[in-house]
């Protein structure tokens, strides 16, 4: 298998195989479909040769009940094939939904860094479609109509070879030209995916975006940005549809040859006496049950090949690295004390331009430590690095003395807390979204995160109180008291380890106030990371480390630094002024 094109026989083991029962189910119904339908053009030869020129009346009773009766199994044995494999096919659709969401929850924060959310929804929802032709009736029509059409030349070559030989030549003709057709519009349907994503995902960040928009005025410019997505789509299509055409246009042309050649040659057999009438009408009949199959086969073909091109690119997801590598992680955390040290770290993003280097320092069990500095100095990272979401060039992140690079990821974070400065909200209630990271919680853990919080102050003035709905991403509630559910649910989690991240920016007073207490409670025991531009906020800190440039210029507590007079005095005596 290619890195680009997924083959035949993995999708076979991986999707039809372990269906093998209800595929194998399917295609006997299709035989028994294919059979059923012969019996006709089988029954024209005889009606027109034998019972119509005899005039046998009980010939012709029994002719119509056997024909009768072949057509009630078609339509039964073609309901329960619809039925039975596209229900299959649409669970499989679900099944591997599932698994491309799995998947993606397993991948670096750096993968989301780079890539649309609008885009991966897109992954999801759509790449795995196509999977619908290869276990739904598809796959199955196709090997149904493969035998259908090796019967009706079998029976063909019986009735007339001259005139089958004749026949096969057009068709020849037409799958090498469908063949050549489906490998230049496989790579059409990939780059459709990889378009298509694109466009959902500066959709979903225009619907998201809606209050920057008309705050700037800027619905021309993101509506022009939209219609090139729309148009670069429109022109893929295109492609693809000019491609299907000739495959549809080649097999009209060649086939109406085929049937305007049958016409002569029957006619001449006819009129030499070396073919009967009925054999003239039944030859006709099975040579549609023999082109019919070929002419579906191309559109079927065409479906399977956007099924390869959505798997490639879900395949493609699907063999990227997990963040909790399990041949590489494979410490279990219990209960952690909440010690970090970082010894000689030094990371970059793109493994060009260094964002820290040769950093060093020791965060004990219970302290705060506060990250202060200039935008882009490298406060953020050191967060990054001590949540795991990003992992060192060089040197090392401890955890109790334990290398984080090879701890599980999910013991290590169960006792993380993270507190952002627009932390997310889900749309629902405000318990639903304090219940996030424990859904098991008690009512009495969870009144003790709302007061601890000071969620209460607000939620006793709301008619439902807790369980008032806040729309998509809280956007109903105030930035405090968004900020003061993503404390409570903070609470709840029980941290060992807490990072903060401009938890308290951009607040009014009074939300500060709030924030500051409840911070306080969530602080109390457990090792805290503060990034604040607010130094006001972090006096209290047991050190703070100025980071400027990718390294620490100067650590100590708020009265030492003051002191020393050097970056913190300026940053500190800057603000105050202001």
């Amino acid at each position: 298998m290619s890195k680009n094109n997924v083959s035949f026989s993995w999708a076979f083991k991986e999707f039809i195989w372990p269906r093998r029962k209800v595929v194998s189910f399917g295609l006997f119904l299709i035989i028994i479909r294919s059979l059923s339908g012969l019996v006709l053009p089988y029954a024209s030869k005889s009606l027109i040769d034998d019972i119509i020129p005899s005039k046998d009346m009980d010939g012709l009773i029994l002719l119509l009940i056997i024909v009768c009766s072949a057509l009630l199994f078609q339509s039964i044995s073609s309901f329960s094939l619809t039925r039975i494999l596209s229900v299959e096919a649409q669970h499989l659709i679900s099944i591997l939904r599932a698994k491309v969401q799995k998947k993606l929850l397993t991948l670096p924060v750096s993968f989301f860094d780079n890539n649309k959310s609008g885009a991966l929804v897109s992954r999801v929802m759509t790449d795995v479609e196509g999977v619908r032709n290869l276990v739904g009736t598809g796959l199955v029509q196709l090997i149904g109509g493969t035998i259908t059409a090796i019967i009706s030349l079998i029976i063909l070559i019986e009735i007339n070879a001259q005139m089958t030989l004749f026949v096969l030549v057009p068709v020849i003709i037409f799958a090498l030209i469908a063949l050549k057709a489906f490998g230049y519009i496989r790579p059409i349907f990939r780059a459709r995916g990889k378009i298509n994503a694109e466009v959902t995902g500066r959709l979903t960040e225009t619907l998201n975006g809606i209050r920057v928009i008309k705050g700037f005025n800027a619905e021309k410019q993101e509506l022009k940005v939209f219609e090139k997505g729309v148009d670069d789509l429109f022109q893929n299509v295109k492609k693809s549809l000019t491609a299907t055409a000739f495959i549809t246009s080649s097999s009209t042309f060649l086939l109406g040859l085929a049937s305007a050649g049958i016409m002569g040659m029957g006619g001449y057999f006819i009129m030499n006496d070396s073919m009967t009438y009925g054999e003239f009408v039944s030859f006709t009949l099975f040579l549609g049950f023999m082109i019919a199959p070929i002419v579906q086969m191309s559109n079927i073909g065409s479906q399977l090949t956007e099924a390869f091109a959505g798997l490639d690119r879900t395949q493609e997801l699907m063999g990227l690295t997990e963040e909790n590598d399990p041949d590489i992680r494979k410490v279990l955390l219990n209960k952690i004390e909440g010690n970090i040290s970082f010894k000689n770290i030094s990371f970059s993003y793109d493994d060009k331009t260094s964002v820290l280097h040769d950093v060093s320092f020791e965060s004990p069990t219970g302290s705060v430590t506060a990250l202060v500095g200039s935008s882009g100095s490298g406060k953020s990272t050191i967060a990054g690095l001590a949540t795991a979401f990003l992992n060192p060039n060089s040197g090392e992140v401890l955890i109790d003395g334990i290398d984080l690079s090879t701890v599980d990821l999910q013991s290590f974070r169960s006792q993380l807390g993270v507190v952002l400065q627009d932390d997310f909200l889900y749309e629902g209630t405000i318990r639903e979204n304090i219940l996030f990271p424990r859904p098991d919680a008690t009512e009495k853990e969870l009144q003790q995160a709302v007061h601890g919080a000071y969620v209460n102050e607000f939620t006793d003035r709301f008619e439902k109180g807790i369980d008032t709905l806040i729309g998509e991403r809280g956007v109903k509630l105030s930035g405090g008291q968004r900020q003061r559910i993503s404390i409570a649910r903070a609470l709840l989690a029980q941290p060992k380890i807490v990072i903060l991240d401009e938890a308290t920016s951009n607040l009014d007073t009074q939300s500060e106030s709030f924030i500051q207490k409840s911070l306080g409670l969530l602080m109390q025991n457990r090792t805290t990371f503060v990034i604040a531009h607010r130094l006001s906020t972090i006096q209290k800190a047991d050190q703070i480390l100025v980071i400027e440039d990718g390294g620490i210029v100067e650590r100590g507590k708020h009265e030492e630094l003051i002191a020393a007079k050097g970056r913190y005095h300026e940053l500190y005596t800057y603000q105050t002024r202001m």
